[in-house]
């Protein structure tokens, strides 16, 4: 039992450190990336970058507001509900019906 318990230890230990040392390994690569860059460089690829983003919140914020869309031909004409039938709720539906088996 002690070496099924010492096996996994082991196991999990050797998975860790495999992973930490991916994560390092990636995370040195941008940084050596980021490194050849002078600070101008730098400074102007996060400007773009984040310019990038606020023109999709622009665009996600005309989509939601709503301003540019014409929904006139959507509405509906009050006079021609007038003319629809109105329906009536059946007010004696038995759910016991559904759950029967004989019927």
């Amino acid at each position: 039992m002690k070496k099924l318990i010492t096996l996994m230890l082991i196991a999990i230990l050797t998975t860790l450190s495999a992973n930490e040392s991916n994560t390092t390994k990636d995370s040195n690569a941008t940084i050596k990336q980021d490194s050849n860059l002078t600070e101008e460089e730098l400074a102007k690829k996060q400007v773009e970058e984040q310019m990038k983003l606020e023109e999709k919140y622009a665009k996600e914020q005309k989509f939601y507001k709503g301003d540019n869309y014409d929904l006139k031909s959507k509405e509906i004409n009050k006079k021609s509900l007038e003319k629809l039938p109105v329906i009536e709720p059946d007010y004696d539906f038995d759910i016991t019906d559904v759950y029967r088996d004989d019927i």
